[in-house]
């Protein structure tokens, strides 16, 4: 008696699963009036977004960023490429310089990547870490070229600025 009611049991329970399989797979592509579906999104993980955008971003770093004094010295240029990652509350828990010029410029280029927050979009609970590279670009100020102008007259020296070994003069700028 016992293994009958079990297989009557289990008869059930697989003519039901083939009824709602059956179902699903029937309603799969009709549409129905009542209900509306969702448009589900491409990417199920969203990254990580600088409030602000790319510009935001560039004037950030370039705000921030301040030229080593040994790589002026030494007329270091160059474009140093960090790894970061990025946690689920937007903060930077580490950096890695994957290509560096040296010269303080790799760990001024962490120190900005550092100081970086970005906009995470929720994910369903899930706390996500994220990888991004980014490269930082050093270039040397632009020295301001200096012009200097004079007039010459063909007049008499006044006696105040002579001196002994001849006569000073004063530049204004």
């Amino acid at each position: 008696m016992y293994t009958e009611s079990f297989f009557i049991i289990s008869r059930i329970k697989e003519v039901c699963c083939k009824a709602v399989y059956l179902f699903f797979f029937l309603t799969e592509n009709v549409e129905l009036p009542h209900v509306k579906r969702e448009k589900k999104d491409k990417n199920f993980i969203h990254k990580p977004i600088y409030p602000g955008g790319n510009e935001a971003f560039k004037n950030f770093v370039k705000a921030e960023l301040k030229y080593p004094e040994e790589a002026v010295k030494n007329k270091i240029e160059g474009t140093v490429r960090v790894r970061y990652e990025i946690d689920y509350e937007g903060k930077v828990i580490k950096t890695r310089v994957i290509s560096g010029i040296g010269y303080g410029c790799d760990e001024e280029a962490e120190r900005i990547i550092r100081k970086l927050k970005f906009q995470v979009p929720k994910h369903r609970g899930v706390k996500v870490l994220f990888h991004k590279t980014t490269n930082i670009h050093f270039r040397l100020p632009k020295k301001k070229e200096m012009s200097l102008k004079y007039s010459y007259s063909s007049s008499e020296p006044n006696e105040k600025n002579r001196t002994e070994n001849g006569y000073t003069y004063t530049v204004e700028f």
